[in-house]
């Protein structure tokens, strides 16, 4: 069985590293990966599943909650989920990055005091849409 802090330490926390990143180091990382804009709207999706099955069981902030959602929702009016641009390319074309990196800061910094983390060795899942 899956500990709670499992999810948060394997899912949760890269990713909210990631978004909550300084946009010149973004952008280095997913160039480096080849990222692809897709892939952060599938992880953000997933991890918001996993946020509110935590919230559920009382193991997740029904603030953090709100503030991933809050992101779901911007990135959701970019519509990543359809495009198959690279992600380093969207950083630069969506107005709601700073919004998206401000929650995401705010979430780390209410669960671990701190938001500037190394971002992940773990790669987004990537899939062939080319």
């Amino acid at each position: 069985m899956v500990h709670e802090s499992e999810y948060w330490q394997r899912w949760i926390a890269p990713l909210l590293a990631f978004l909550a990143a300084d946009a010149s180091d973004q952008q280095a990382w997913a160039r480096k990966h080849d990222v692809r804009s897709v892939a952060v709207a599938e992880e953000v999706e997933f991890s918001l599943h996993l946020a509110e099955g935590m919230t559920d069981r009382g193991t997740f902030a029904p603030e953090a909650l709100r503030d991933f959602r809050a992101v779901g929702r911007i990135l959701g009016e970019m519509d990543l989920s359809r495009r198959s641009d690279r992600w380093a390319d969207a950083l630069t074309a969506g107005a709601g990055w700073d919004e998206v990196r401000a929650l995401a800061r705010r979430m780390l910094v209410a669960e671990l005091g701190e938001w500037n983390l190394p971002l992940p060795r773990r790669v987004l899942s990537q899939h062939v849409y080319d």
